[in-house]
């Protein structure tokens, strides 16, 4: 893992190389993907049948794309019993910790007789793609669908792919059931998103989509955004330690080989005013990949996206972790909470040695689903606002309006729109 010192230009060198993870970058594969939804909006079931039986090698039809309720029971019995009480875990500490983020609908009644308000009520129909095969996290399943469910959204749609004998991971299937799904479909890729955006015969348009997947799947979102709302366009995994002489190194390797292990594109950053700190770290990740089952893939991640820097200062160190604006940002200092104060971007802050990244993962409340690509300088985790819907509500009344009738006609008039402006002073006549 390169060790490097901090400075404009290595920052500059850094934050160029990570935006080459950015799924804009990869134009190549549009074509591919918007051919693929146009062939899904026209041909509706029979081309999701026809990609599903090119890309999972799986013969489907409108009989068998639905997961049935047996299938699910048949999942709870292939899991670890021990396993699906820890989801159930899990789920309740999600719930709890989203229900704190409800809101409600409002109204204020005013003297003159005006009354202004804002109406909050769900979506409709949420969708979520649940990636499959090697990649199936029931973990994101959670993640996705509990928050739905908090705001109150009546209808869960997931999709995900099969495998060749016709089956979805069974890990994925208890997941959605814990959570609350209404039904699952046997559908992955770009098509699947494609099925969600605008609907087929057996899979119903949904009004947002949100879920992780590959660079298919991530571009068919960007694609069908404004025909559906959705969550983000995610980037791969990364993330940023922001560390003191104070921090463990052992500690500190572990975790930034935590997110390294996703893909080779992750990235794993860790800032420090500390040589020492720097050269032990370097080190403990050498023992590590000595016995991690996914050395290869984390190697090549810290090859590509992997780095050290030593700053000279905390006050450097703090405004390259904010450069950066990481998904995933450990505090691992003297003053974590502090320092924490001093943090503008990040998806999702862990403070202190004993608040490693994997808790908001699996099990802590607060969502994984973050921004990547430093997208948290304007956007937050997947949260329950994102599963509702705002309309405002306005009454005058003849004496309120009065008031005010004059100031909107002058300002309707100035921007040469007089209909705007005899809209209001028809009522005056």
């Amino acid at each position: 893992m390169r060790t490097l010192k901090l400075t404009e230009e290595t920052k500059k060198e850094l934050l160029g190389n990570l935006l080459n993870r950015n799924p804009g970058s990869f134009s190549e594969y549009e074509n591919i993907v918007n051919d693929i939804i146009e062939n899904v909006r026209n041909n509706g079931d029979k081309a999701l049948f026809e990609y599903t039986s090119k890309f999972d090698k799986c013969q489907l039809d409108k009989d068998s794309v639905k997961v049935t309720s047996q299938e699910i029971k048949d999942a709870y019995k292939k899991l670890n019993p021990d396993l699906i009480e820890v989801m159930k875990k899990s789920a309740e500490n999600i719930r709890v910790f989203h229900e704190k983020q409800k809101r409600n609908s409002w109204i204020e009644t005013r003297e003159d007789g005006s009354i202004l308000g804002m109406r909050i009520i769900p979506i409709e129909i949420s969708g979520v793609y649940v990636p499959g095969g090697k990649a199936a996290y029931p973990s994101s399943v959670l993640m996705n669908v509990v928050p739905a469910k908090v705001a109150g959204v009546e209808r869960i749609v997931m999709c995900t792919p099969p495998g060749p004998d016709g089956l979805v991971n069974p890990g994925t299937l208890v997941a959605a059931d814990i959570a609350g799904v209404t039904e699952v479909y046997k559908v992955g890729g770009a098509q699947a998103i494609a099925a969600m955006a605008f609907g087929t015969e057996s899979i119903p348009k949904v009004d947002k989509i949100t879920g992780p997947g590959n660079i298919f799947v991530a571009l068919a979102k960007k694609a069908c955004f404004g025909h559906v709302s959705i969550d983000s366009i995610a980037g791969p995994s990364e993330i940023l330690v922001l560390a003191d002489e104070t921090a463990n190194a052992r500690y500190v390797a572990a975790d930034l080989l935590s997110q390294a292990e996703h893909d080779e594109l992750a990235s794993a950053i860790l800032v420090t005013t500390s040589e020492k700190l720097a050269e032990d770290v370097s080190k403990e990740i050498d023992e590590f990949l000595k016995t991690l089952l996914r050395a290869d893939i984390i190697k090549k991640s810290l090859d590509n996206y992997g780095y050290i820097f030593v700053a000279n200062n905390k006050e450097d160190a703090i405004d390259a972790a904010n450069a950066v604006a990481s998904e995933h940002l450990e505090i691992i200092t003297k003053n974590p909470y502090e320092d924490m104060t001093k943090i503008k971007n990040a998806g999702a802050i862990f403070l202190g040695e004993y608040s490693s990244e994997p808790l908001g993962d699996y099990y802590a409340g607060p969502n994984h689903i973050l921004p990547t690509n430093r997208t948290s300088r304007f956007f937050s985790p997947l949260n329950v606002d994102d599963f509702l819907k705002k309309s405002s509500i306005i009454s005058y009344s003849r004496q309120a309006l009065s008031k005010v009738h004059q100031d909107i006609e002058l300002f309707a008039k100035e921007e040469g729109l007089t209909a705007h402006a005899n809209s209001i002073a028809v009522r005056f006549e």
